[in-house]
């Protein structure tokens, strides 16, 4: 029996990725751009999760390493190697890995390309949340970005390893002090 197939318009939440505007994101008081994003859940109208498309060049990194307190977030590779920066560690993550990132628990990460490849992932997690407070331990200055209600005072104390929080390409092109 052959397959039928419905020629009609599709419904708007079926979408193509590419249909999806690319965007990047840069920090206040900073000229670095972190990764382009499609926000494939938004634009096919999901209001509590956020799904998004990450592609991170070569020297690039999804966000500084953070924690939020009320918003669960994962990624999973698609294409390419990334670092993730787990509290200070990094840990190489290859197409098929999964990182999971419960609300509450402080735990800082960020995923870095250091690979000579672009890489894309599928992030995660709950849509912004209007209680949500968030963490930048590597970034303290960001808490003067941020109404106060918005910075996380009170995050799980965690031990943090020895890696910045950079990918190298950046590293080295930051003047030393």
């Amino acid at each position: 029996m052959e397959r039928m197939k419905n020629l009609a318009k599709k419904p708007p939440f079926i979408i193509a990725a590419a249909s999806c505007p690319e965007t990047s994101h840069r920090y206040p008081n900073s000229d670095e751009f972190t990764g382009s994003r499609r926000s494939i859940g938004k634009f096919a109208g999901l209001q509590k999760i956020g799904v998004n498309l990450m592609r991170l060049s070569p020297g690039e990194r999804s966000s500084w390493p953070h924690a939020e307190e009320k918003e669960e977030e994962f990624v999973y590779v698609l294409e390419g190697e990334v670092d993730a920066w787990i509290d200070g560690v990094v840990h190489a993550m290859r197409p098929g890995d999964f990182a999971a990132f419960p609300a509450g628990t402080g735990i800082c990460h960020c995923f870095i390309n250091n690979s000579e490849q672009d890489a894309l992932l599928l992030v995660g997690g709950e849509a912004s949340r209007s209680d949500n407070r968030i963490y930048y331990p590597l970034n303290p200055q960001r808490r003067n970005d941020l109404p106060w209600s918005e910075w996380w005072e009170d995050v799980p104390k965690r031990r943090l390893g020895p890696h910045d929080g950079m990918p190298d390409a950046l590293r080295r092109r930051k003047p030393k002090p």
